[in-house]
């Protein structure tokens, strides 16, 4: 089973503080993530975020095929990062490390996700033509997103 890594930075012209309310806060992921995913929250988004915490999501990521999605928050460092772990979902594996750092007139976001598929050989020959891309227009979508809600560096 391969592991693959899907790496992102974005710089934004906010405060720490503004970037981790925001990045912190579960709801808001329904705001950067594409309508056509039909991202819907079931439970677990009703406090701020803390190590521990259980987040379940229903998503739509191809073919309209609804796919119920659990993450934990195993880790959080106020104001400077988060990951959060696929508990059931469609990946074999799904780590993902959100880090914030002020850079001078912002902060700059790098996530770094570390992800396997299911179904051996078969998830390898998908990951190319259908997965990885997905991915890609997933984060660019959210990239897009922030410079509109914040503005660009």
């Amino acid at each position: 089973m391969r592991l693959y890594t899907l790496h992102k930075k974005q710089n934004l012209p906010i405060t720490q503080q503004q970037a981790w309310d925001f990045l912190s806060d579960p709801k808001n992921l329904k705001t950067i993530t594409p309508e056509y995913m039909g991202f819907h929250i079931l439970s677990g988004a009703e406090r701020p975020m803390f190590a521990g915490q259980i987040i379940q999501y229903i998503v739509t990521p191809v073919l309209g095929i609804k796919t119920k999605w659990v993450t934990e928050i195993t880790h959080v460092v106020d104001k400077q990062y988060f990951v959060d772990e696929q508990r059931f979902g469609p990946y074999a594996l799904w780590h993902h490390k959100h880090f914030i750092k002020e850079i001078d007139g912002g902060i700059e976001m790098e996530d770094i996700i570390d992800y396997k598929l299911p179904f051996g050989i078969l998830g390898q020959l998908v990951h190319p033509m259908l997965v990885k891309p997905k991915l890609e227009e997933i984060f660019n979508y959210r990239t897009q997103k922030l410079e509109q809600l914040f503005g660009k560096y």
